[in-house]
């Protein structure tokens, strides 16, 4: 049997040179000491915390793409931009626009701030235009202004598990369908997030939040199975959401003449909420953590969210 790569850390040095002793001393193999690559991922450990980042495949990436010298932009996506089919414009390579979608999505693995742009560009790989060969490039514009940033782990933060939904109603110009975003923290350190178009059309915004909510609340649960393996469990996990409407149906089943045409697939998300196992929370719009995931933003906005995620440049910090 050849394993290539193990990685494995404990609560204190000790420990580490323990267990780095005792499997030297079982098995054939040569420390490498403290991680700094892993699977594409540069991981940088300090006493306050862990940097992950990606930044030499993002300049492998815009050098690949001859978008090395292009010029900076402050955000993925333009505020106010609109992308539809475009059947009249120029169609472009196919094979490219794929190759710089696919290239893109695998960078979302430490850049949760170009999520949505990537994925809204990526609805559109069948048949590429010229538009929408332009809005991929402009995400790689963005990538060279942030090229140094990072998503940070503190070592400070505590230990609970809490997720955040939001959807934007009706956003799809295609079939009108909303676009669900989600994102879940340990403590203050995010772990896993998605921006997703939802699979049916929503007849209200209260619906559509209601379904981002119910995929989020199936995240929490899948975090809770693979947490418990850790020896980590929580009793009740708060699920923040920022639409009052969307939060009543899932704590009152009596709206039968509102909720009767959803599909009954997301109703768990209310039988969850009656054993206690996740806490429904309203929370202000304007801390809706989520919400980056689910449309453009303004580049202020847009700076906020993505600093609340842990996207930082490590020169910021303290």
């Amino acid at each position: 049997i050849y394993v290539d790569d193990i990685i494995f850390g404990c609560s204190t040095h000790a420990l580490v040179v323990n267990f780095a002793e005792t499997m030297c001393r079982e098995f054939e193999m040569s420390m490498m000491g403290e991680l700094s690559y892993f699977l594409g991922l540069q991981i940088k450990q300090t006493p306050q915390g862990t940097f992950v980042h990606q930044t030499k495949y993002t300049k492998d990436l815009l050098r690949r793409f001859k978008m090395e010298n292009c010029k900076p932009i402050s955000t993925p996506i333009g505020s106010t931009a609109v992308l539809d089919p475009d059947e009249d414009g120029e169609a472009v390579d196919q094979k490219e626009y794929r190759s710089m979608i696919g290239s893109l999505l695998y960078l979302t693995a430490s850049r949760p701030d170009i999520q949505f742009a990537v994925c809204l560009c990526a609805r559109f790989q069948a048949s590429p235009r010229a538009s929408h060969r332009q809005a991929v490039k402009r995400i790689m514009r963005y990538l060279n202004h942030t090229l140094e940033f990072e998503i940070w782990y503190s070592t400070s933060s505590s230990i609970y598990l809490s997720g955040y939904s939001d959807a934007d109603f009706g956003s799809c110009r295609i079939d009108r369908k909303s676009t669900s975003g989600t994102c879940h923290f340990l403590g203050t350190s995010l772990i896993a997030w998605s921006s997703r178009k939802q699979s049916s059309v929503a007849q209200s915004t209260a619906e559509s939040e209601y379904v981002a909510a119910a995929s989020c609340c199936s995240q929490i649960l899948w975090l809770l199975s693979i947490l418990k393996d850790y020896g980590l469990t929580f009793e009740k996990v708060s699920l923040f959401c920022d639409n009052t409407s969307g939060i009543n149906i899932a704590k009152n089943p009596v709206q039968h003449s509102r909720t009767k045409h959803i599909d009954i697939r997301f109703h768990f998300l209310r039988d969850h909420v009656e054993k206690g196992d996740v806490e429904l929370q309203f929370l202000d719009t304007k801390l809706q953590i989520a919400d980056i995931f689910t449309k453009p933003l303004d580049s202020n906005r847009f700076a906020f969210l993505r600093g609340e995620l842990g996207v930082i440049h490590p020169f910021g910090m303290v």
